[in-house]
């Protein structure tokens, strides 16, 4: 079994990181690329290193020296739209830590690198001290992604049955900070 060195991202891991999440839209979400839904995975830079109160960790298998997982974390409240109005009120930018991009590569799944990616992104969160809430939005197709949210945190709306015509389909979850 790999060990793993879970870190923040340097410029010579976004590459890798890049890899990584655009594996995962094509793979696993099927949508590929899409430029309104995805800028931050083709400038992971200007999204998550640059910004002091933004993040993006890597988890490296230390084998291979590859990036094997993601996570980032941002001060992007969800937007409305595509997002319900009251759900972008409920979590407004620059008061909520927003979750995205915890993926992690088919191989390396069902080791608890994504359980301990979310652990140092909760921990950056309160370091920083600015967010109110941690909150996130997920496909409920992801594999392996609804078991993981529902065992750190609680749905605060399942589009799939809250929304008319079942919105975009995604569900999405508050996760304490405590």
């Amino acid at each position: 079994m790999p060990n793993y060195c879970i870190r923040a991202a340097t410029t010579d891991d976004l590459d890798g990181a890049r890899a990584v999440m655009l594996d995962t839209v094509y793979r696993d979400f099927g949508t590929g690329y899409v430029p309104r839904w995805h800028g931050d995975i083709i400038d992971p830079e200007r999204f998550y290193l640059a910004p002091p109160r933004h993040t993006l960790l890597v988890a490296i298998d230390e084998r291979s020296g590859t990036v094997a997982a993601t996570a980032a974390l941002d001060a992007r409240g969800p937007a409305h739209p595509p997002n319900p109005r009251w759900l972008a009120e409920r979590y407004p930018s620059g008061e909520t830590a927003q979750l995205r991009r915890v993926y992690v590569r088919p191989e390396h799944r069902r080791r608890g690198l994504a359980r301990r990616l979310v652990a140092e992104l909760l921990a950056f969160a309160k370091a920083d001290g600015g967010y109110r809430s941690v909150y996130l939005h997920t496909h409920p197709d992801s594999p392996g992604a609804m078991d993981l949210w529902r065992s750190l945190g609680k749905v605060v709306c399942d589009e799939r049955d809250e929304v008319l015509c079942g919105g975009t389909g995604v569900v999405h979850f508050e996760i304490p900070t405590t």
